[in-house]
């Protein structure tokens, strides 16, 4: 039974603000879990993790900002230049400056009267994105951020890069993502605190938390530490779970099988060579666990040719046979 404390991770993903059916459609083909018939829960949100990063740090101002690269800018609005009435093909521009430069920001089928609120005249306004530079002139073309002043505290300057589909945003499906996260409680930790501080784990909150809302490239690298925690619980939990059904298993009750070893006798005497001590070790482990009254579960591993055969016929030959076994 599942424990209530996880009851606000189970419901649908439709029930999150800004996800209606076709948007919980479009984000059940980014979820990993195996959803089979049932719908995509918040819980599976969790797990939609970030592949890579885009760095928005670099301040460098409008001159200083070489080509091509993703720069974050505290500019004036100065103009707008809107294209000639009915030639759509020229793009929009919005022009603006720091203490460095001038630049412009393009947009091809601008919406103007969003642009205008979002870019007026006269005011302060953080944008990111990536710089180009045309016969040595800068622009950024659809800026992937526009913040006024006030609010440029809100703009994700290490933003998560989330696999995605067509038709769904990378913003609606972080908001949903957020809403997710919300929804965690704190748990209580299940791995040793020892072992905790030796490996640098942060807890499970913790390590969602720097992955979905990264500080630095490294909360998303695989070699850091909260990857490693998500990974490592992801192994033990699977451990355990085998653990738990091999238990369940070893309670049912099974029939020994013992015999007098006559058989494995002769055929012993028959081999052309004596077992490797590998090989006796398995087989004496083999014939433990035939001779207890609870179910075997045991793999008899190796590569070929390294006698796996010798050792089953023998283990079969030790329960006669003779006697109708199979």
């Amino acid at each position: 039974m599942r424990p209530t404390i996880l009851d606000p991770l189970f419901v649908p993903i439709t029930s999150l603000a800004g996800v209606g059916p076709k948007v919980g459609l479009l984000i059940e083909r980014v979820v990993p879990a195996d959803l089979g018939d049932r719908a995509a829960r918040a819980a599976d949100l969790l797990f939609v993790l970030p592949n890579t990063v885009i760095d928005r740090r670099n301040r460098p101002g409008i001159a200083l900002s070489a080509e091509g690269q993703i720069v974050t800018l505290e500019v004036r609005v100065d103009r707008h230049q809107p294209p000639p009435r009915g030639n759509r093909s020229v793009p929009y521009r919005v022009y603006a400056h720091d203490d460095t430069g001038e630049v412009a920001l393009t947009f091809f089928h601008a919406h103007v009267a969003y642009l205008q609120k979002m870019l007026p005249e006269g005011e302060r306004v953080v944008v990111s994105g990536r710089m180009e530079w045309f016969n040595g002139r800068p622009t950024m073309v659809h800026p992937d951020h526009i913040a006024p002043i006030d609010e440029a505290e809100g703009l994700p300057l290490v933003e998560p890069v989330y696999p995605l589909t067509a038709g769904l945003s990378a913003k609606v499906l972080r908001r949903a993502i957020g809403q997710a996260l919300g929804r965690l409680p704190e748990l209580p930790e299940w791995q040793d605190e020892a072992f905790m501080r030796r490996h640098t784990f942060p807890s499970f909150g913790d390590a969602l938390a720097r992955i979905h809302y990264p500080k630095d490239p490294i909360d998303v690298a695989v070699e850091g530490s909260a990857w490693r925690r998500l990974a490592y619980d992801e192994l033990l939990a699977g451990q355990v779970s085998l653990a738990l059904v091999r238990a369940r298993i070893r309670r049912l009750s099974g029939r020994p099988l013992v015999g007098d070893g006559s058989i494995v006798e002769k055929l012993r005497a028959a081999l052309p060579y004596k077992l490797t001590p590998s090989q006796e070790f398995a087989l004496g482990e083999i014939n433990a666990d035939l001779a207890d009254p609870e179910r075997m579960l045991r793999l008899l591993q190796g590569d070929v040719g390294s006698g796996k055969t010798v050792v089953a016929l023998l283990a079969m030959a030790r329960q006669d046979l003779g006697r109708g076994h199979q």
